[in-house]
């Protein structure tokens, strides 16, 4: 059985059909992983990914494998593409549980790894013009007393009224999400960016990429290991690590109870220890959906459940136990209206399910210009 977000490849049926020919769970997982990685156009993981402020592509990534017990990670690595595998030679290869930087980098040269450029000619120009029109992320955080929001946020709007750009956008945000778009290719036309590459830019200037790819695997013996690998959030300051590379955090295996992963706000669920929380609930008797719940009311309450910054994070985890129970719960319900947010299961049909959600409606995003 496998569980991961939709990869709009073959690799879950490749990896699914690996694990009944006794391939390792861990193999599996990586080889899921090592697709996205392969995959220019997602903008968020490996070769393509977006970059940092610096123009830096920096990898992240953590395995578990739960056969052993143990587990590899790697952080803000710049150069190496299957990070994913690099996290599993750091677990077998060393004594460490995590490298990062210039070390792992270096580290993945000497083990065989080819080191290279991941900076693709679309993710230049995309980070070009974010760099000339785009937010940064210095300044308060969300969850700073001296977080400012927008100011259209803080003008007076009807009860549920939506005056940011929304990260999914519903019919309705369709003036606002044109004029912005307008903009937006003006200012793309006005750089120099290809007109092949205007509405590709202009789409990550407005809802940068912030996508990861977990993915838990369980063979026939009941042996269980995942694996996640990201690129991070896009124009990230140098050096910034999110969830993925923190086992516990955005991977986590107790081979006694079952796997979590996650992909959305890598810093709310550092904060909760989100895959370790979901895992240890388990253990004590909670369902896959309870134990997911919970850990994103746990990221609601650190907000005291204030709707006007929740709006403003994002949160999917990814759910197997051991004997099979699995579920994908998400902060908020859609991608746009009627567009629910998704996972994919394996189990011998491969197929696409809702996740369950703890509120309804959509993430917002706060637009550069």
């Amino acid at each position: 059985m496998l569980i991961t977000r939709e990869t709009g490849d073959h690799s879950v049926e490749e990896a699914y059909q690996m694990l009944l020919q006794g391939e390792d769970t861990l193999t599996a997982a990586l080889h899921v992983c090592a697709a996205r990685e392969d995959d220019p156009a997602d903008h968020s993981v490996g070769y393509g990914g977006l970059p940092n402020e610096a123009g830096v592509v920096e990898l992240d990534a953590s395995v578990m494998h739960g056969p052993t017990r143990r587990c590899g990670a790697v952080g803000a690595v710049p150069g190496i593409r299957h990070v994913g595998q690099l996290a599993r030679t750091v677990m077998e290869r060393t004594a460490h549980v995590m490298l990062a930087g210039q070390g792992a980098h270096d580290f993945a040269v000497a083990e065989g790894f080819v080191a290279e450029n991941l900076l693709t000619e679309p993710a230049r120009k995309i980070w070009l013009l974010w760099k000339e029109h785009g937010r940064g992320f210095w300044g308060p955080g969300l969850d700073s007393p001296d977080f400012k929001l927008p100011p259209d946020a803080q003008r007076a709007t009807p009860p549920g009224a939506i005056s940011q750009l929304p990260r999914h956008p519903a019919p309705e945000d369709m003036p606002l999400v044109k004029q912005q778009i307008e903009r937006g290719l003006a200012l793309a036309k006005e750089a120099g960016i290809p007109e092949s590459l205007h509405r590709t830019a202009v789409r990550e200037l407005l809802w940068p990429t912030t996508g990861t790819i977990n993915v838990s695997a369980l063979n026939p013996k009941g042996e269980i290991s995942s694996a996640t690998t990201t690129s991070g959030m896009a124009f990230k300051i140098p050096g910034r690590l999110g969830d993925s590379p923190i086992v516990g955090a955005g991977c986590f295996v107790d081979p006694e109870v079952g796997s979590a992963g996650a992909t959305g706000n890598g810093e709310e669920n550092i904060k909760v220890v989100g895959a370790h929380t979901i895992v240890e609930l388990m253990r004590q008797g909670r369902s896959p959906k309870e134990a997911g719940m919970e850990a994103l009311r746990r990221i609601a309450k650190n907000y005291n459940n204030d709707m006007s910054r929740l709006r403003y994070l994002d949160m999917i985890y990814y759910i197997l136990r051991k004997d099979g129970a699995y579920a994908g719960v998400s902060l908020w319900s859609t991608r746009g209206i009627e567009s629910r947010k998704k996972f994919v299961v394996h189990d011998g049909t491969q197929r696409t399910e809702p996740c369950e959600y703890l509120f309804e409606g959509t993430t917002l995003s706060i637009h550069p210009f």
